[in-house]
């Protein structure tokens, strides 16, 4: 685990009692209503491995149609609040680490990672979208859901390394301060890192969140799955 990704992890076990604040933002709620009826019919009676699920707020979506799901986040913290917001066993909470995924984890029908995407390093986007390709069925629906950067409504951008990832300042409520990699990758961005044989990509973007959609290749480099419309 890199300085940056151990940094991440303290930053939201910091923010852990308070992450959900950031769905409590007046001028996203359309956006997330549009998103709560959108997401369930991608990941409707399939087993689904959800990646940096945090506190549960789309894990509890996704629930509510998904034949089995299980969530992994790197955080203890978070997970903890996962488990009492879907109490029971409808979902597995595993602490995992996103770029190593337990080779008998797999395999799935579907994949969810909301939010975490943009935290993802440039250099490390292959790393992550491979290893997720290694727990999947051929033709599993694969979801990203994550931010646009939106004036007003997203914490400014103060800084990019030489790489091109570009990096948030966050205070939390305790009065602390974390310097947070945040990207906000364009759609010609997202389609050109698509893991090999990926021949449909569904990009769709609202007023502050953008999802992405694909299908892992069938046996054949095919995707199959139906296809989904623009918004």
């Amino acid at each position: 685990m890199t300085s940056v990704h151990s940094g991440l992890e303290r930053y939201y076990a910091a923010r852990a009692d308070e992450y959900d604040r950031v769905y409590e933002k007046p001028e996203r709620q359309a956006d997330l209503l549009d998103l709560r009826k959108w997401l369930p019919t991608h990941m409707a009676s399939r087993r689904v491995v959800e990646i940096a699920c945090g506190t549960g707020y789309w894990t509890h979506v996704v629930a509510q149609v998904a034949a089995e799901i299980v969530a992994i986040d790197a955080v203890p913290e978070t997970l903890e609040i996962a488990r009492a917001r879907i109490p029971g066993a409808a979902v597995q909470f595993l602490v995992a680490d996103a770029y190593s995924l337990p080779p008998d984890l797999g395999p799935f029908d579907a994949a969810l990672a909301a939010f975490w995407f943009s935290h993802v390093p440039i250099s490390r986007r292959a790393e992550f979208l491979t290893g997720l390709s290694s727990v999947l069925r051929a033709g599993a629906n694969v979801v990203l859901i994550d931010n646009l950067f939106v004036d007003g409504s997203s914490s400014p951008i103060c800084g990019e390394d030489e790489d091109g990832n570009t990096y948030q300042m966050r205070r939390l409520a305790d009065g602390s301060d974390h310097r947070v990699l945040k990207n906000f990758p364009s759609e010609e961005e997202l389609r050109g890192c698509m893991p090999d044989g990926i021949t449909r990509v569904q990009y769709l973007a609202w007023d502050y969140y953008w999802a992405l959609e694909y299908a892992k290749p069938d046996v054949g480099g095919s995707s199959s799955s139906p296809g989904v419309g623009q918004a």
